[in-house]
């Protein structure tokens, strides 16, 4: 048997109300008395009435519903952020609808569409590594509030949050010369990632104010920062006639990987080579020893995001705002380096 939607109009034949009448009493307004407030509300949950958001919406103009887009929720620091969307649009009144791109280029578009096609009040996103070709989401931008969050581009012109990548990794990369360290290997992603560039640019000032030259033998780019790649790349290190005395990882999985391949060969660390992560991941306390790294403060830049979508969603302005927000990254030294 097909189950039957309960809807305005059938509460409304069984009450023997208008259908106005009827979304009024339960929009609680003042015209409509008390006893047929009562009433109504009383049948609506009796019957599980549920409103159609998207109809709703259509009336009003407005959903209160969030899209979200992630390359993957299964990311730790992701987590975070989500954590921090979820909180703040509740409190503001909004739902939040969470979709993952996996790190697809083409479903990243799909996604846009069908949260466009959802009646979403505006879009939060985080790019897939893979975003080149801008055409596809510019149209986005013009249609409704669109703000990027930790992966995003300087060739969108939209709002954007991120950490202070560049001061973050000047800050890490000039612990390890204060503590001793000269020859300092960088493990990051290639030139198409926002992120990996502001973070090598904060290693390069760093190495530039401290009078260090640059090496490119130990400058290693990778197309994925993942654990494995730290394995793989601390081996290609090692092999160098003039081994690093430090390794700086643009994020935690690679510098646990690192770590891992440093204990296999018996290297001291910090001693020999000290080694910083980026993220402040669970596995920066899982790895022995405990990992130097720079805490991201996810859950402020989901919250972040949040309000400044929804001030552009109320602002009911047409024009697109475009503004780069940084959240601020706080080294957290640990005994993969020495303690200053």
């Amino acid at each position: 048997m097909k189950k039957e939607v309960v809807t305005l109009k059938k509460l409304a034949q069984i009450l023997n109300l208008s259908i106005s009448t009827v979304s009024r009493a339960l929009n609680d307004h003042p015209d409509i008395s008390e006893s047929t407030r009562d009433k109504v509300k009383n049948l609506a949950q009796t019957m599980q009435y549920v409103p159609n958001i998207f109809a709703k919406g259509f009336r009003k103009h407005r959903t209160n519903i969030i899209g979200v887009i992630v390359p993957t929720i299964t990311h730790y620091f992701t987590t975070t952020i989500v954590r921090g969307i979820l909180e703040e649009a509740s409190t503001r009144g909004y739902r939040v609808i969470i979709s993952e791109s996996n790190n697809d280029v083409i479903k990243q578009t799909e996604m846009l569409n069908t949260m466009i096609q959802f009646g979403v009040d505006g879009i939060l996103a985080s790019l897939t590594k893979m975003t080149r070709d801008i055409d596809t989401i510019l149209p986005t931008l013009n249609t409704l509030p669109f703000i990027l969050f930790d992966k995003v581009s300087s060739k969108i012109p939209c709002t954007q949050i991120t950490i202070n990548d560049e001061e973050a990794a000047f800050n890490a990369v000039e612990h390890l010369i204060n503590i001793g360290k000269k020859r300092i290997a960088i493990i990051k992603e290639r030139e198409f990632s926002y992120n990996s560039e502001k973070r090598y640019a904060g290693y390069l000032r760093a190495l530039k104010e401290h009078n260090i030259g640059v090496d490119e033998k130990i400058i290693i780019s990778v197309d994925d920062i993942s654990l494995q790649q730290g394995k793989r790349m601390t081996n290609l290190l090692l092999s160098i006639k003039k081994r690093p005395d430090a390794i700086f990882t643009i994020t935690d999985s690679a510098a646990v990987g690192v770590i891992q391949t440093l204990k296999k060969f018996n290297i001291k660390i910090p001693d020999e080579i000290a080694v910083v992560g980026f993220s402040n991941s669970r596995l920066s306390t899982v790895i022995e020893p405990n990992l130097t790294t720079v805490d991201q403060p996810g859950e402020a830049i989901g919250k972040n995001a949040v309000k400044h979508l929804i001030e552009e969603i109320e602002s009911n302005v047409d024009t697109i705002t475009s503004k780069m927000i940084e959240i601020k990254g706080t080294l957290i030294i640990r005994d993969s380096t020495f303690k200053v």
